[in-house]
């Protein structure tokens, strides 16, 4: 059985020492960009290897870019191949904050064309709930000469979604808080508010108490009413980098509503160009 959305921690039980089975560690604190490291250093599920959010999961930052933009396709296969991700390889990825890290790298994994990857639901406070041990010894694997086939339809970048919203040929979703996508409050980004013509759906919206995903037949009304009559293709999804927009993408996927594309610099690039509208934004 392939797992490509979500994954529990009783799935992933039996096949810690399964050689067919990646299990990647994607903590990341973006106020400190060496704690996620330092705390799969210090314990994490066995076996797991550690993907950095800006060194692994991200391109070079350049003055037009966003905060997060995406990497080469061939310099993330190199990534790939050095974990040892084969194509039968079924990788599970978690983190500590309920999926909006992890979600990150689940997408970039189906945009290179390798859809075995899940999400561990609840990520490692369900694994240690459901009794999941932890160690800190990483034992490697052999690189694997990983082949990406990117997925070209998956990504929308700034040039094209000015034409598409111009056309009203997309729903542009953002990820971020309520008060950021306001523009009532901005911690991380030089500009507040949001792309004219965005909706919001904070990334919160698709997560229970526990930080396990909703299920689906709670997630379809919740993507329906923001929605409204868009198709998932008719959908594009951003956020602060480009991060938490893959969580949207992944809750799209689970409720049954495929297609939706990214926008993968998002509101950190947008601000990048003085020319680019700005709705919203602090007085």
């Amino acid at each position: 059985m392939k797992f490509t959305t979500l994954l529990q921690p009783a799935d992933l039980m039996g096949h810690l020492a399964d050689p067919d089975w990646l299990v990647v560690d994607c903590r990341f604190d973006l106020t400190n960009p060496q704690a996620g490291e330092a705390a799969w250093a210090h314990a994490h599920i066995p076996g797991a290897t550690y993907a950095h959010l800006d060194r692994d999961l991200s391109g070079p930052v350049t003055p037009r870019s966003g905060r997060h933009p995406l990497p080469a396709p061939q310099a993330f296969a190199e990534t790939l191949s050095r974990w040892g991700v084969k194509p039968k390889t079924q990788v599970v990825v978690y983190d500590d904050s309920a999926g909006q890290l992890a979600a990150r790298l689940w997408w970039m994994l189906h945009w290179m064309g390798h859809d075995a990857v899940a999400v561990l639901d609840g990520g490692l406070q369900a694994w240690v709930a459901h009794g999941g041990t932890q160690d800190n010894f990483s034992p490697g694997r052999p690189a694997s000469g990983f082949v990406a086939h990117p997925r070209s339809g998956m990504t929308v970048d700034a040039n094209r979604l000015v034409g598409m919203l111009a056309t009203d040929a997309c729903l542009l979703v953002d990820a971020r808080a309520t008060e950021r996508f306001e523009g009532r409050s901005e911690p991380l980004d030089t500009v507040a508010g949001h792309v004219p013509g965005a909706v919001n759906h904070p990334s919160q919206w698709n997560l229970r108490p526990d930080g396990r995903l909703l299920a689906p037949a709670e997630l379809r009304p919740r993507w329906a009413e923001t929605l409204q009559t868009r198709a998932g293709d008719e959908t594009v999804c951003m956020c602060g980098s480009g991060v938490t927009a893959c969580h949207n993408l992944l809750a799209m996927a689970v409720a049954g509503i495929p297609g939706g594309r990214l926008y993968a610099g998002s509101w950190s690039e947008w601000i990048r160009d003085p020319g680019r509208a700005v709705a919203g934004g602090l007085a």
